[in-house]
C-alpha cells in the first residue's frame, strides 16, 4: 500500500477511534493522573485500543509509539526507521471540560520526518490530513475531501492572526507576540485547543503559531504533516525543521509554525 492510500485508510481509522471516545464525552468520566501529572480518561484508552489494533492490521511491520503506550526503551526505538506517532486523544483537558476542541492524532514518521498526518475531530467528524509532497485536505463527516492551503498574507481587511493555546503560554511567548506585533501590525489572536491550531493555519484561517512552551512529540507530528502538505513549515527557534528522531526525551523544542514562503520569517526568528 502506497503512502497516499495508507493515509486515506488512517483517516477512516482515526474517525473510528474518535467514535470510541464519544460515549465518555460530557459524561461523568473518571480522570486519573499519569506520572507527568497529565490527565488520562477511559476515552483516551478506548481510542488507543482502536488505533493500535487498526494500525497493526494496516501495517503490521510498522511499530507504534502512542502517548498511552510510550514506555518503549530508547535502545529499541533507535532501531526504528519508520513508525507511527499517535495521540489517541489530544486535548484531554478540553475533553474533560466538555469542549469540542479535542482530536485524534496519527502520524507516520520515517527517519525522523513526518510522512503524513491525520487529525480527526470526534464531535463533528471533520478530518484534516496531508503530508509534504502529498498535499493537504479537509473533509467533513460525510463529504468530499477539499484541498487546503496556507495563506501567504492575511486577506485585505483582515488582521495578522496568531494562533494561541487556551491553556499554555509563557513569558517568552508573550514577549515574542509583542515583538511580532511591532513587525507586522496589530495581531488578532485565535484561541483554540489541541492540534487544531496547526489546522487553522493549514486551511488559510491564520498566519502563525508560535509555541514557546512545552509540547510532546505526539502533540504536534500529525498536525505538522497537515500543515506541511498545505505549504507550511514547522521550525525550531534556530530555523531548522522540527524533527522526531528517536531520543530519550519525547518533549519537543520550542517551535514556530508558519507559511513556507512567509516574508516575515527572518524577522520572527530574530525576535527569539
Amino acid at each position: 500500500m502506497n503512502d497516499q492510500r495508507l493515509m486515506h485508510a488512517v483517516v477512516d481509522l482515526a474517525r473510528l477511534a474518535g467514535e470510541a471516545t464519544l460515549p465518555f464525552w460530557r459524561a461523568e468520566v473518571a480522570v486519573t493522573q499519569k506520572a507527568d501529572d497529565s490527565p488520562v480518561t477511559a476515552a483516551d484508552l478506548a481510542a488507543h485500543r482502536v488505533i493500535a489494533d487498526g494500525l497493526q492490521a494496516l501495517a503490521p511491520q510498522v511499530p507504534v509509539l502512542s502517548e498511552e503506550d510510550c514506555e518503549i526503551p530508547l535502545a529499541e526505538r533507535q532501531g526504528w526507521s519508520r513508525w507511527w506517532l499517535v495521540d489517541p486523544l489530544d486535548g484531554t483537558k478540553e475533553f474533560i471540560a466538555g469542549s469540542e476542541e479535542f482530536t485524534v492524532n496519527i502520524a507516520l514518521i520515517e527517519n525522523g520526518e513526518v510522512v503524513f498526518g491525520v487529525v480527526s475531530m470526534p464531535t463533528s467528524g471533520r478530518s484534516y490530513f496531508g503530508g509534504r509532497g502529498l498535499g493537504a485536505w479537509r473533509a467533513e463527516a460525510h463529504g468530499e475531501a477539499v484541498p487546503i492551503q496556507v495563506r501567504s498574507a492575511p486577506p485585505a481587511g483582515t488582521g495578522f492572526t496568531v494562533v494561541a493555546s487556551r491553556r499554555h503560554s509563557s513569558p517568552e511567548q508573550e514577549a515574542l507576540l509583542a515583538g511580532l506585533s511591532a513587525a507586522v501590525g496589530e495581531l488578532q489572536l485565535a484561541n483554540i485547543g489541541s492540534s487544531l491550531k496547526f489546522c487553522l493555519m493549514a486551511e488559510g484561517s491564520a498566519d502563525c503559531y508560535p509555541r514557546l512552551a512545552p509540547t510532546s512529540q505526539w502533540d504536534t507530528a500529525a498536525a505538522q504533516g497537515v500543515l506541511e502538505g498545505a505549504g507550511g513549515e514547522v521550525i525550531d527557534v534556530s530555523g531548522q525543521p522540527l524533527r522526531y528522531p528517536p531520543r530519550e526525551s519525547l518533549l519537543n523544542p520550542f517551535f514556530l509554525a508558519l507559511p513556507g514562503a512567509a516574508p516575515w520569517r527572518q524577522a520572527l526568528l530574530e525576535l527569539i
